[in-house]
């Protein structure tokens, strides 16, 4: 055990890990044996829990640990990601894809895929989002707890890995959305509190804000042409596709606004998320960019916020940012399962494998494939371990360009253009790996954000021309399933819910305009 983590620091993390859990498992008390339920908690979730669950399913040690690594690394564009996310991904959530997925009344992702094009395009995104999320979220995600927990415990990586993965696949299995959500909104406020404290002590120990201030010297959000890892050209086909479909097309992160009471608290709920997207990322890159006066020339930036923790923070304070870290893997762990079982229930167990199925049974195999997920979770984050050449996030990143460009091809040209075949989307979906291995090996200096804007653009090119030579689907069944102005009208009941102040495109106007600043000031 590190010698600043005391029995204090860990009574108060042990105690918040048994509250969760215990919370969880009360909470899955509560949750009936209905798929509605389960997968969606009913569909009661209001704008405030809608938000909050999105940003705490996303916020975790990838961003705790791997966006402060980084931006010791490189700086102030570790913003990119989680701001481009706002002017991005979740733009294209807000405006382009939500009246489609509530609307239609989806449980998934890959159920918008089935009605705008069939089962082929279907079952290639519910393989290409396992796969991502077996491998990437959850596996990376795990590691990256475990190897922080590693350094103040003083205990074996690997049984790190262990008591992450069991204590949040208990509650996750037995209370399905709803003990996810609840959680997640304690788990968020644990998360925020432990932040404001590290990155209050760091910035005083290097000298107060104004040791912050000196870093804006070096601010810069758009990066030269030849950068390694955040070249300008990412924002033309990169960026653009990773950002569509971690936060528009994602199961992960769409599945709480499927869940909000109507359409008005799932806009409100994303744009309650913008906020958060906005702050939250500050309290973590501010401690890294004046962390580099307090210890530089770091070996390994990753471990940048364990030494942090242990070096900066006094008793009590070390036990309670843990319990943030520790909150964020979890809130993302149980974010995760709980989408992989959503997926594997409706997507493939009902239409494959038990047509007839009750909701008792659907419910039971959801619980079944929670547990094979958190063992095959554990099993890939070995993998994780292979990988130090550079900060994990890169990594992450890097490797959501492999699957990402197919799937964005598919739900932008599915949804935005009625000439899309079935056919073309599924050749989208087939090429996205293949190309972007070979890619990879014949230039394996290219930027990773280059080699996925090159696929994601080769995959729209690709399947216009072959959407102009296959079979197309006849006007009445793409009824309600293609954007236009009209998409962007509530319901009579939901327009009069946002009058004045209430009124969704107000708050984004200014969180959007505030952003934009940002760029602008710092390109």
């Amino acid at each position: 055990m590190s010698p600043n983590f005391t029995y204090i620091d860990f009574a108060i993390f042990l105690i918040y890990i048994l509250l969760i859990v215990g919370l969880g498992i009360y909470s899955s008390r509560k949750t009936s044996q209905s798929k509605r339920d389960y997968f969606l908690a009913g569909d009661k979730l209001p704008w405030w829990m809608v938000g909050g669950s999105i940003i705490a399913a996303n916020i975790s040690s990838h961003q705790l640990v791997g966006v402060m690594g980084v931006a010791y690394d490189r700086g102030f564009v570790a913003m990119v990601v989680e701001w481009g996310a706002i002017l991005i991904g979740f733009n294209a959530l807000l405006w382009i894809f939500l009246p489609f997925y509530l609307r239609n009344g989806f449980y998934t992702m890959p159920e918008f895929l089935q009605r705008r094009f069939g089962t082929g395009a279907k079952t290639i995104y519910a393989v290409l989002v396992l796969l991502t999320y077996i491998f990437v979220e959850i596996a990376a995600v795990l590691y990256l707890g475990a190897l922080t927990m590693q350094a103040m415990l003083g205990i074996p990586i690997w049984t790190c890995v262990l008591i992450l993965a069991v204590t949040t696949g208990i509650y996750t299995i037995l209370g399905g959305l709803k003990a996810v959500i609840w959680t997640e909104m304690v788990q968020l406020a644990v998360l925020i509190i432990g932040m404001i404290a590290l990155s209050y002590t760091t910035i005083d120990a290097a000298g107060g804000f104004s040791a912050v201030l000196e870093t804006t010297k070096d601010w810069k959000l758009i990066m030269p042409a030849d950068d390694p890892d955040f070249p300008w050209t990412m924002y033309l086909g990169g960026l653009l596709c990773i950002s569509i479909f971690y936060n528009a097309t994602n199961q992960f992160i769409v599945q709480r606004t499927l869940a909000a009471k109507n359409e008005w608290h799932a806009r409100m709920g994303i744009i309650f998320g913008d906020y958060l997207k906005f702050i939250i990322p500050l309290l973590i890159v501010f401690p890294a960019l004046v962390a580099v006066k307090l210890f530089p020339d770091l070996d390994k930036p990753d471990l940048l916020f364990s030494l942090l923790v242990e070096n900066l923070l006094p008793t009590g304070l070390v036990g309670l940012v843990m319990a943030g870290l520790i909150a964020a893997v979890m809130s993302h762990l149980s974010g995760a399962i709980n989408s992989c079982t959503t997926i594997l229930t409706i997507d493939i167990y009902i239409p494959f494998m038990n047509k007839n199925a009750t909701e008792r049974e659907s419910v039971n195999f959801g619980k079944i494939s929670g547990v094979v997920i958190v063992v095959l979770g554990i099993i890939c984050s070995g993998l994780i371990a292979l990988y130090s050449e550079k900060p994990i996030f890169i990594y992450l990143m890097s490797a959501y360009g492999y699957f990402t460009p197919g799937i964005a091809t598919m739900f932008l040209l599915g949804i935005l253009w009625k000439g899309t075949t079935h056919t073309a989307a599924v050749f989208a979906g087939l090429l996205t790996i293949p190309l972007s291995v070979a890619l990879e090996f014949a230039y394996p200096e290219l930027s990773f954000f280059n080699r996925t804007g090159i696929v994601f653009w080769v995959c729209m090119v690709s399947s216009v021309l072959v959407s102009l030579v296959t079979k197309k689907k006849e006007e009445k069944e793409l009824v309600g399933l293609i954007w236009n102005r009209s998409s962007l009208r509530l319901s009579d009941e939901d327009r009069y819910l946002q009058r004045g102040f209430r009124n969704p495109t107000l708050w984004w106007g200014i969180i959007t305009v505030i952003v934009l600043f940002f760029y602008i000031k710092f390109a």
